[in-house]
């Protein structure tokens, strides 16, 4: 069986959908489905159930999933190797991150990195979905990812910094003078969800809470969320990184009980790190809390 099949299998049961799975392996969705169609004709059963919600893997595709992950981790590391052996100080770094880790803190972090380590190169992509990074990360497409901390999968975690949250609120919203919003608040409001996949973070909060929103899904960026909550569609709530530059035509406050995503890098090991790798966190660490000071 090819890799690349096994990779987009993994990658589609991992995001549970064919849509979001072909975006971030750059294939298109009907691309993406024949190479699924074939691998499965390949094995002789179905490996993927289809749905309204999604997809999901079958009950023998849940059996032969770890060892589909354990084949592509063995070859990951043997790349791995022969790019240490080859180039022990340079290379490239392959990174994803969110939208606002991109926006805020990248260009600064790359900046110094490159100034400190010239043979290095650093390779982004953007994720538009809370999941895609975890699930690069895990198939060995990225060395280190910028995301929130989420209890998925197998990785070594470095803390960067807890990032507030906000409720986001029309200007003319009763506030009644108080300078916290409580999250019960939030109660049958329609609530305006910020980008694709980002739910996760605000939705374990709103569980913790016991918090029943009137959730609208939304399919746009985080500024037209913040356009939309401007016009009175709706309410929501959002991070004091993701609202930089984009509340003023919007009234925030601090929600309470404080809440709170926590930001960081992932890597699948930090031991076995290469060298490159383990200076480009520790420059990442160096810069975030300069920026953050």
């Amino acid at each position: 069986m090819e890799s690349k099949k096994l990779e987009a299998l993994l990658m589609a049961a991992d995001l549970g959908s064919f849509t979001t799975a072909a975006e971030v392996l750059g294939y298109t969705q009907s691309g993406l489905t024949h190479m699924m169609n074939s691998l499965e004709r390949e094995v002789g059963f179905a490996l993927l159930e289809r749905g309204r919600r999604g997809v999901r893997l079958t009950d023998r595709g849940e059996q032969l999933a770890p060892l589909m992950r354990e084949f592509l981790r063995t070859g990951t590391e043997l790349n791995d190797a022969v790019e240490q052996l080859s180039a022990a100080r340079g290379g490239t770094i392959h990174t994803a991150a969110y939208a606002s880790l991109a926006m805020h803190w990248l260009p600064a972090i790359i900046q110094t990195f490159r100034a400190e380590n010239p043979s290095v190169d650093v390779d982004i992509r953007m994720a538009d979905h809370v999941d895609a990074p975890y699930a690069l990360l895990s198939q060995g497409k990225m060395d280190v990812i910028f995301v929130s901390r989420q209890e998925q999968g197998r990785y070594d975690w470095v803390h960067l910094k807890d990032d507030a949250m906000y409720a986001v609120l029309p200007k003319d919203y009763p506030v009644g003078g108080r300078t916290a919003f409580p999250l019960h608040e939030f109660d049958g409001k329609d609530f305006l969800m910020p980008a694709q996949g980002f739910d996760k973070d605000i939705l374990r909060i709103f569980d913790r809470e016991g918090v029943r929103a009137n959730v609208r899904p939304t399919v746009v960026d985080d500024a037209a969320v913040v356009s939309m909550v401007e016009h009175g569609l709706g309410v929501s709530m959002m991070t004091e990184l993701t609202l930089k530059g984009r509340a003023e035509r919007v009234l925030t406050l601090p929600v309470e009980p404080a809440a709170s995503r926590e930001l960081g890098v992932a890597v699948r090991s930090l031991e076995g790190a290469p060298e490159a790798l383990r200076r480009f966190i520790d420059c990442t660490q160096r810069v975030v809390r300069e920026l953050e000071d």
